[in-house]
């Protein structure tokens, strides 16, 4: 399937049409620092996953009560560093190029919809349809949420075109059946250098 069969675009958020990589890094290091854990194991999986489920494989000795509680901390810490929580290069301009050609577009983020509204506010970034943890019973790699944006969109997944920077969310998009372009080296269907390379390609089949 090629970009003229594509119906539909699923975001990932994080890494992707939001630069929040420092954020998430610093995050993610005062909260391992703070519980424990060394901050390259916490790094090591964090990207792209939802954190409830990163801080059990972390720290299995919590209570689900206190992972929770461990969870909540990390989002404070998260709402909290906007520093330079920055649009993707291209995302605006890919946004625009898929508004103009009346394609519709949605987030599915691992983060919660509070830290989503932040992060996307930051950025200017205002999706019609956004899902996240707090909306699917299973996170990132099952492809609940994607199935869950395809259906909000109206578009088949066989149909959308997943867009992610992390191997755990592309094997989302993989097993909702969507074709998948990845971002940072990642292994996809269309590999991409940053969202520019998407911009050209829409550009490019309505020239």
């Amino acid at each position: 399937m090629g970009l003229p069969d594509i119906r539909a675009v699923l975001f990932d958020m994080d890494g992707t049409l939001v630069d929040s990589d420092g954020a998430v890094d610093r995050t993610w290091t005062l909260w391992a620092e703070e519980y424990g854990v060394r901050p390259a194991d916490a790094l090591a999986i964090a990207h792209g996953s939802p954190s409830e489920a990163t801080i059990a494989r972390l720290r299995p000795d919590l209570a689900p009560a206190e992972v929770s509680a461990a969870a909540a901390r990390l989002l404070d810490l998260e709402c909290e560093d906007l520093t330079d929580v920055v649009p993707a290069p291209g995302a605006h301009e890919l946004i625009e190029v898929l508004e103009r050609l009346g394609l519709p577009w949605a987030v599915f983020t691992s983060a919660s919809t509070r830290l989503a509204k932040v992060r996307l506010g930051a950025t200017g970034i205002s999706p019609s349809i956004l899902v996240t943890v707090d909306d699917v019973s299973r996170g990132k790699p099952d492809p609940e949420g994607y199935l869950r944006a395809a259906e909000l969109v109206g578009v088949p997944a066989e149909q959308c075109l997943v867009v992610e920077d992390t191997e755990v969310g592309l094997a989302a998009g993989h097993a909702a059946g969507a074709v998948t372009a990845g971002l940072k080296g990642t292994t996809a269907d269309i590999e991409l250098p940053d969202l520019h390379r998407l911009v050209a390609l829409f550009t490019a089949h309505v020239e």
